[in-house]
């Protein structure tokens, strides 16, 4: 199973939206995608349909030991598309397996023990660089980097890439980043262009060509519990993450082939 971690410490920058529907867009294109919603906040969940009394069993449970993934799974409206819900219990987690051994591979060892059932999993982080997110960052073979197209985004890029470099040097040396995704572009504002361009311009080929924009349907269909490509699949933003999703698909198969 391929383990995408989606992260970013700066809050607001489009991770669940963009973990949401790319696990959508891949669903539809016939993987069977995992989604992990790993933030306390539990937007995801709320995103996907998810009602509050149908989270008995949540990624907290899954992190501390006391439920299996089989246990914690509920099935989605998307077809091919589960998710492992969160509660705000999760934002005790850090402080609770603070003396717990190997605290940092929890994610991990549950997810190992569930191989085989789906092809892909998506792990929509919190927005923070704690034990969650290092969680995330060790179970994960890659990571995709939603980054808004303004000017504060692109200082904590640096200390998301100083973090990711610290993952791989004690904890998995097989973390790569898949892509870096611009989101909530605007063009009819330059400072969008040039955060976009000096992006490019440092990381090259790793930030995606496919660029998310603002776009209302994608603010509006969490309220409604439906992913934006079920919500209205001709809009912009849906458009932008069928493509990313197509982009997401090409680089794996390049992976998988010179790996």
């Amino acid at each position: 199973m391929i383990r995408i971690a989606i992260a970013n410490q700066k809050g607001g920058v489009g991770k669940t939206t963009t973990a949401i529907n790319l696990a959508t867009a891949l669903a539809a294109t016939g993987w069977r995608v995992l989604l992990i919603d790993f933030d306390p906040q539990g937007n995801a969940s709320t995103g996907l349909g998810v009602e509050k009394t149908d989270r008995e069993r949540s990624s907290y449970e899954l992190l501390r030991g006391d439920a299996t993934l089989a246990e914690a799974v509920v099935a989605t409206r998307v077809p091919r598309l589960d998710i492992v819900p969160a509660t705000v219990d999760l934002s005790g987690a850090e402080i609770e397996l603070i003396e717990v051994e190997r605290r940092t591979h929890r994610l991990h060892e549950a997810l190992a023990a569930s191989e085989g059932q789906w092809d892909v999993c998506l792990i929509d982080c919190p927005p923070s660089l704690g034990l969650l997110t290092v969680n995330a960052l060790v179970a994960a073979n890659m990571m995709i980097v939603p980054l808004q197209c303004e000017f504060f985004a692109l200082e904590g890029l640096s200390q998301l890439l100083q973090t990711i470099e610290r993952v791989r040097a004690r904890f998995n040396p097989q973390l790569s980043i898949l892509g870096v995704a611009l989101t909530m572009y605007d063009r009819r504002n330059r400072l969008s262009e040039q955060v976009a361009a000096d992006v490019r311009a440092v990381l090259g080929d790793v930030v995606f060509d496919t660029v998310i924009p603002r776009n209302v349907r994608l603010s509006e269909a969490p309220s409604h519990g439906v992913p934006a490509l079920i919500y209205d699949h001709r809009c912009p933003g849906s458009e932008a993450y069928i493509a990313l999703a197509r982009e997401c698909i090409t680089r794996l198969t390049k992976t998988a082939q010179a790996a």
